[in-house]
């Protein structure tokens, strides 16, 4: 390990205040370590569906084109607040313990969002109806009793994350992720910043006082295209409360606009996370049912190769919408492709680097 990366973790950990050897620490190293390397490939919902198939054991759409899991796998927690046994997705909550712990024994990274419900309309997370939704639950607010026996279900759940072993197994955890856009209830014109703040803070309070040591906490707002450092910090936790910083960057328009506003974010976030010595990662992307069989080696991997991110996560697949590939899939030629990059970084590239 080079004398910037050592620099590098040690004000990290002064910064953010982790006492020596939690496992939010050890995952902290083993992300900086592996990001020399070059940057991880990541896939939301990989074990359970795919564009064939749903919720056979042991298939994967990514370990079926290339032969190798996925290095990050993701996972949400959406309707556990309520107490659902499946989450927003319709995937027991069971299943989504036992493929953690089995990604986490392969040698994988896991990374947890949360997509809870709206307190208080009782609509989903994108219901934005109300701008009252998070004054209500923070002191003082009638959702606020509802909203800490919500937060109580995550820890819960969070808590029973462990591995053979009886140890925690160590989460990128994201929530309230895409807050600078306005389609969560979360979002920049349904709370003001003061608001916002009260909210990251009171999750990641409770989470830390009931002992999870284990989360990586990840700041993670959407493409923007025109960041500037004070805009930027409105919404910023600060230093003291986020580890990782990333972006969920989708091409939703012409490839021109994708690249042009990836490239312009991911010079600020890059700068921005270096300077204030944070991970860096692309947290979501990808390029809907890819309907361009070329995509992956000629726009998204010259645009990651220009950063020092440590991983890129594509959205799910699933019947109709996918964002991932697939044997099947048209770019999957191209996919195998960005697989055997030097540094494109699968399971096996990953699994020892501790």
């Amino acid at each position: 390990m080079n004398k910037g990366i050592v620099i590098f973790i040690t004000i990290f950990m002064t910064t953010i205040g982790l006492q020596a050897k939690t496992p939010a620490q050890k995952l902290f190293k083993r992300l900086a370590k592996i990001q020399k390397k070059g940057y991880m490939m990541g896939h939301q919902d990989d074990p359970f569906y795919g564009l064939t198939w749903e919720w056979d054991e042991g298939r994967s759409d990514v370990l079926a084109t290339v032969g190798d899991y996925p290095a990050v796998m993701g996972f949400d927690l959406g309707g556990i607040e309520v107490g659902d046994k499946k989450n927003l997705d319709s995937v027991p909550f069971t299943r989504i313990r036992q493929e953690i712990i089995n990604h986490h024994e392969r040698g994988g990274i896991i990374t947890i969002s949360w997509h809870p419900r709206n307190p208080l309309t009782g609509g989903t997370a994108w219901d934005v109806s109300s701008k009252e939704v998070v004054k209500s639950i923070l002191s003082g607010g009638s959702q606020y009793d509802k909203f800490q026996q919500w937060m109580e279900r995550v820890s819960t759940f969070l808590l029973s994350l462990k591995d053979r072993k009886d140890k925690p197994i160590p989460i990128i955890f994201r929530p309230w992720h895409e807050n600078n856009g306005s389609w969560f209830w979360w979002g920049q014109e349904l709370c003001t910043d003061e608001e916002f703040h009260g909210l990251w803070n009171m999750l990641q309070d409770k989470l830390n006082a009931d002992g999870l040591s284990n989360l990586l906490w990840s700041y993670s707002p959407n493409l923007d295209g025109n960041w500037t450092e004070q805009r930027f910090l409105e919404r910023y936790p600060g230093n003291d409360r986020v580890s990782l910083i990333g972006e969920d960057a989708y091409q939703w328009g012409t490839e021109e606009d994708f690249i042009s506003q990836a490239t312009k974010d991911l010079d600020f976030i890059g700068n921005f996370a270096q300077k204030n010595c944070k991970l860096f990662a692309l947290t979501e992307c990808g390029y809907r049912n890819i309907p361009d069989a070329t995509w992956w080696t000629r726009v998204l991997k010259p645009v990651m190769d220009k950063y020092r991110i440590c991983y890129f996560l594509l959205w799910r697949n699933y019947k109709k919408e996918y964002f991932g590939p697939a044997p099947t899939q048209e770019g999957a030629d191209d996919f195998r492709a960005l697989y055997k990059a030097s540094n494109t970084l699968f399971l096996r590239d990953i699994r020892l680097t501790k």
